[in-house]
């Protein structure tokens, strides 16, 4: 869900209940209307209309892709031969049904997707790239990087 068109603008007490949970996503409702000094119905109606808004999109835990037996990232850039609108979505939406695919981007520049990727092996890794991304004839080819390790940015809200 998109954030609402024309809703009001977030206040302090919007930010600082998207800040605690951006950090602790899982804090029981009680725990973030006392940290943040709120009576607790008053912090559930705030969150809830957070969601309705579409400012909180959802709630995920993240795994450990390595513990789950995927311990080899990669990113696959991918570069199109032509840009035709219906073909571009239809690879999208390809490109996100793919097996051990975490994140697809598509972006400006040279490349035209960003595929982020956790397989077991380099083999299982040439496959998502020959088996899935290359049989598009809308692809014109593919460059894959490693990735030797992944931290988390500061974020929007101040911590």
């Amino acid at each position: 869900m998109k954030a609402q068109e024309g809703a009001s603008p977030l206040d302090e007490i919007d930010l600082e209940l998207l800040a605690v949970l951006t950090r602790d996503a899982d804090i029981t409702n009680k725990a973030l209307a006392t940290r943040l000094g709120l009576a607790e119905s008053t912090c559930a109606h705030r969150v809830r209309a957070l969601r309705t808004r579409g400012i909180i999109r959802d709630t995920r835990i993240r795994v450990d892709e390595a513990a789950l037996g995927f311990p080899l990232q990669a990113i696959i850039k991918v570069r199109l031969a032509n840009h035709t609108g219906p073909k571009v979505i239809a690879l999208f939406d390809a490109l996100v049904g793919i097996p051990r695919v975490l994140q697809v981007f598509h972006v400006a520049g040279v490349d035209d997707f960003l595929v982020h990727v956790a397989v077991q092996d380099a083999t299982a890794l040439r496959d998502i790239v020959l088996e899935h991304i290359t049989i598009h004839p809308v692809v014109r080819g593919t460059e894959t990087q490693l990735v030797f390790e992944l931290r988390d940015g500061s974020g929007l809200l101040p911590r």
